[in-house]
C-alpha cells in the first residue's frame, strides 16, 4: 500500500489491506455472446482495505473507468417474485411513509427502469432516471410508462438543473470510487431545497464480512459501507441522516436523508451508526477465516467431480461469478441458471460458463444445485419441484 494511499470517503490515512483476489473479470454482470470471449475477459485486481477512522471499505487498486456500464450490463432482478415482492413492498412504504404522490422522482442508476416505474405507479408520479444501461423499451408495458423520461448516461453535475421532490440511489454508490466526490456533488445539485428527499439503498459489508460471502465480493463493487460509514459519509457531504436500517434478510442497507443547511450536517448521530470497533473485529476475523473458508468449497466441490456427480450454479450473475472466479473454478461447475431471459445463452465473464434456462437442467440432470443468495432457495426449490428435477438444493 502506497503513503499515498487515503481513504475516499474521509481522506484518512489510516487504511489497512486485509483481502486480494487477482485477476478476476472487471465485469461480472456484463455477459458475453461466446465461451471464449468471456474467458478472455479483461481482467483486474480486487485489494480491500479498511479504513480505522470512518469504517468505510474500498478496493485499492480499482481502475477507475475499466468496468463497462452499458445496454448490455443487465443486472435485473425483476423476474423473481421474491425480489419483486421485496420491491414492490419498499416502494409502497416509501411513497406511504413520505408521501409521495404526484411528485416528481429522479433516480440515480435507474438500470432498465423496474423501480422507477414502481414509485410512477403506486404515488401517480414522474420519473426521471439516469443510468447508461438505461432501456426505456423495457417500460413499456408499465401504466406509467409516459410519465417517465430516461437519460443513458452518468450522473454528474450536468444533471444538476432537474429539479426533483425525491431523490433515489439505489444499487449504484458500491459501484462509485470517489463516494465523497459524488455524494458532494448531489448534494450541490439540490441547492437551497431543502426539503428534498433523498433515499438510497446499497448492500451491507458487514453481513458479506460476518459471513465469509466472498462471493457478494467482486471487482465493479469498489466502494463498501457499513450502517455507521454510510451515515459519516452522508453527514460529511451536507446530508441530514433521517433513518438507517437494514432489509432483504439483512443483505441491504437503507438510508434515508435530506439536505442540511450546514455542511458537515449537525445533530446527534442514531445509535446504529456506533459501529467501528465492531467493524474493526469483523474485518480482522475475515481476514483471518477466509482462507479456510475457500479452501473448504474448493475441496467440497472437488469431491463432487471426482465422485462423477454434476453441480450448478444458480444465478448468472455477479455472485455467481465472484464464487467461480475467487474459487478458481472453470471447469468443475460448467452452467449457470438464471430466470432472467437476457442472460440465457451468454456467458460469464472470466470463467465462460454458459447461463441457461431453469428448463435446461431437466435435461441436464445435475446432482447438486448451489444457490448463490440463500434468500431464494425456497423459490428455487419451487421452481426445481415443478421441473421434476431432484437435485441436491445447497446455499452458498
Amino acid at each position: 500500500m502506497g503513503e499515498e494511499a487515503r481513504c475516499p470517503a474521509c481522506s484518512g490515512s489510516d487504511l489497512s489491506s486485509f483481502y486480494n483476489q487477482s485477476n478476476i473479470p472487471m465485469n461480472s454482470m456484463l455477459l458475453l455472446d461466446d465461451a471464449i470471449a468471456a474467458r478472455e475477459f479483461p481482467r483486474g485486481t480486487l485489494d480491500l482495505a479498511h479504513c480505522a477512522t470512518c469504517g468505510f471499505i474500498f478496493n485499492l487498486a480499482y481502475d477507475i473507468g475499466s468496468s463497462e456500464y452499458s445496454q448490455r450490463y443487465e443486472a435485473s432482478q425483476a423476474y423473481s417474485g421474491v425480489f419483486n415482492a421485496f420491491a414492490d413492498g419498499l416502494a409502497q412504504r416509501w411513497v406511504d411513509t413520505h408521501n409521495i404522490h404526484n411528485k416528481t422522482v429522479l433516480e440515480i442508476g435507474c438500470d432498465k427502469g423496474d423501480f422507477l416505474a414502481l414509485m410512477c405507479e403506486k404515488g401517480n408520479n414522474r420519473g426521471i432516471g439516469i443510468d447508461p444501461a438505461a432501456d426505456p423499451e423495457r417500460q413499456t408495458g408499465s401504466p406509467a410508462h409516459d410519465r417517465m423520461t430516461f437519460i443513458a448516461d452518468f450522473y454528474s453535475e450536468k444533471y444538476a438543473h432537474l429539479d426533483a421532490d425525491v431523490v433515489i440511489c439505489r444499487h449504484t454508490l458500491e459501484h462509485i470510487a470517489p463516494v465523497r466526490e459524488f455524494m458532494t456533488t448531489v448534494r450541490a445539485a439540490l441547492g437551497d431545497r431543502t426539503d428534498t428527499l433523498v433515499l438510497f439503498e446499497l448492500p451491507d459489508v458487514r453481513r458479506v464480512l460476518e459471513d465469509f460471502a466472498f462471493w457478494d465480493l467482486y471487482y465493479e463493487h469498489c466502494s463498501y459501507f457499513t450502517l455507521g460509514s454510510l451515515a459519516r459519509l452522508f453527514r460529511a457531504t451536507g446530508f441530514e441522516v433521517l433513518n438507517l436500517e437494514t432489509d432483504f434478510g439483512g443483505q441491504y442497507l437503507l438510508v434515508e436523508a435530506k439536505p442540511s443547511a450546514s455542511t458537515p450536517a449537525l445533530g446527534q448521530p442514531l445509535p446504529v451508526e456506533d459501529d467501528n470497533m465492531a467493524m474493526t473485529s469483523v474485518v480482522a476475523t475475515f481476514r483471518d477465516g477466509i482462507g479456510d473458508r475457500l479452501r473448504g468449497w474448493r475441496s467440497e466441490l472437488g469431491d463432487l467431480r471426482a465422485a462423477g456427480r454434476r453441480a450448478v450454479i444458480w444465478g448468472g450473475g455477479s455472485k455467481g461469478v465472484a464464487y467461480l472466479t475467487s474459487l478458481g473454478l472453470q471447469d468443475d461447475i460448467d452452467y449457470a441458471v438464471d430466470i432472467n431471459p437476457f442472460k440465457q445463452g451468454k456467458y460469464l465473464a472470466g470463467c465462460g460458463q454458459e447461463v441457461v434456462a431453469p428448463e435446461f437442467l431437466r435435461e441436464y440432470g445435475p446432482d447438486v444445485v448451489i444457490a448463490m443468495n440463500p434468500i431464494y432457495t425456497a423459490e428455487i426449490q419451487k421452481k426445481l419441484d415443478v421441473l421434476g428435477v431432484p437435485a441436491d438444493l445447497r446455499a452458498v
